[in-house]
């Protein structure tokens, strides 16, 4: 069977809709006898999901622009320097700014033995974004790279627990950093997932390598052609401002501005604008330095998050608690989305205080890796003993289960 034989999945036919199903299911379930040419795909049309409003309005344009403005400068710290004096008084003030903002947000490596306590029994389930929580943002992001012992504790925690990293990046790149085969990838702010076909991981590394994917699963797939012309479009209209940076994300567009100086922030804003209007399909958030362009569609990383957790047979389950850590406002729907479970655990990566869903906080990347390591070392000593973390309901979520589930149908 080859890609293009699978069927599309369309809300309005039943027979599509079936045909799908069982081409997905055909699939060899053995990654030792998958050929690296089958690639299992789910497109899903844009009709299938709920459209959003769009972010921009022509007759709001005045609005919009201050908005877009006052959400750049927030994620931006001041760049005038405080006198010596001044640096005591500052630092002091914002020392009980963030000691006050914990108490409602306490640092989970300070929490993490009553979180053991409430996880014994469960499944685990680890979901990370990637800038700002495993790597440390940068100047240029095509320099984020992952330090040898973040991934080499990564690579721990995915030894013990299904693990994900879901970002705003496009797949591809998340995976040329991240380098770890056994990971379930949502790139696209969840728009683009590929997840292990099998425990084989020396012939999963091989496939990757290679640039074969195992599992797609793509909500946003009919938006390919206009997210790659409004790339173009933006790297045109940008390219004469000084430190702007378009990165193209698969479906969804980054305009990084971390190093643009601050007195061209207007003129950069007023560009993007310029576009945006032209493309009413489009949403614009914001991010650390960043504004995202995506699909407007209902669909997220708490929904990516979501979709991982019921392809892995945890969704729905009393025994299951998913971790999530993020850094940035694209992770505050994950967030809400963990936070809803009966068992959740939402971790903001932060070193000031910030409006966030999350319950627990954590400083950066090194403090990440703390957690990770110390939750390997909880599961290696064999305290969640009264539970097998590969079983719910009699049922072994086994890779195969896994790649089963991701190309079954599922409500959306």
């Amino acid at each position: 069977m080859s890609v293009s034989s699978l069927v599309p999945f369309s809300t309005s036919s039943k027979a599509a809709t079936a045909a799908a199903a069982a081409a997905a299911t055909t699939l060899p379930l053995s990654s030792s006898s998958l050929p690296s040419s089958r690639i299992a795909t789910r497109p899903i049309p844009i009709n299938a999901l709920p459209k959003m409003r769009s972010s921009y309005n022509k007759s709001e344009n005045g609005g919009h622009m201050a908005k877009w403005l006052n959400a750049m400068k927030a994620q931006s710290p001041p760049r005038s320097h405080p006198s010596s004096d001044e640096s005591f008084d500052l630092f002091d003030a914002k020392a009980a700014e963030y000691a006050a903002w914990t108490e409602n947000h306490p640092p989970i490596l300070g929490m993490f033995e009553k979180l053991m306590k409430a996880a014994k029994g469960k499944q685990v389930a680890v979901f990370l974004d990637y800038d700002g929580t495993l790597s440390p943002i940068v100047e240029d992001p095509d320099k984020a790279y992952m330090a040898p012992d973040m991934r080499a504790t990564v690579h721990d925690v995915a030894t013990y627990f299904p693990t994900a990293i879901i970002s705003g990046r496009g797949r591809q790149k998340v995976f040329e950093f991240v380098q770890l085969p056994e990971l379930f990838y949502a790139g696209s702010h969840g728009m683009d997932i590929m997840g292990p076909a099998d425990g084989c991981f020396k012939h999963l590394a091989l496939l990757c390598q290679q640039g074969n994917d195992i599992v797609v699963f793509q909500p946003a797939s009919e938006y390919l052609p206009l997210i790659n012309k409004v790339c173009k479009i933006l790297e045109e209209n940008t390219k004469d401002i000084e430190g702007a940076k378009i990165e193209h994300n698969l479906f969804c567009a980054s305009v990084h501005f971390r190093r643009v100086k601050e007195e061209n922030w207007v003129q950069l804003a007023e560009r993007v604008a310029n576009v945006m209007k032209n493309y009413p399909t489009l949403s614009l958030t914001h991010g650390r330095k960043v504004l995202e362009i995506r699909p407007a569609i209902k669909w997220d990383k708490g929904k990516a998050v979501n979709f991982l957790l019921e392809s892995l047979g945890m969704a729905n389950s009393n025994d299951v608690l998913p971790v999530y850590i993020g850094d940035d406002r694209t992770d505050e729907d994950a967030f809400k989305m963990v936070n809803g479970m009966k068992h959740g655990c939402s971790i903001l990566v932060s070193t000031a205080p910030k409006s966030t869903s999350a319950a627990y906080s954590i400083r950066d990347p090194s403090e990440v890796k703390q957690f990770l390591h110390q939750l390997v070392h909880w599961k290696k000593s064999g305290m969640n003993r009264n539970h097998s973390a590969s079983s719910r309901n009699g049922q072994m979520t086994t890779p195969t289960r896994i790649l089963k589930n991701i190309c079954s149908p599922i409500s959306l």
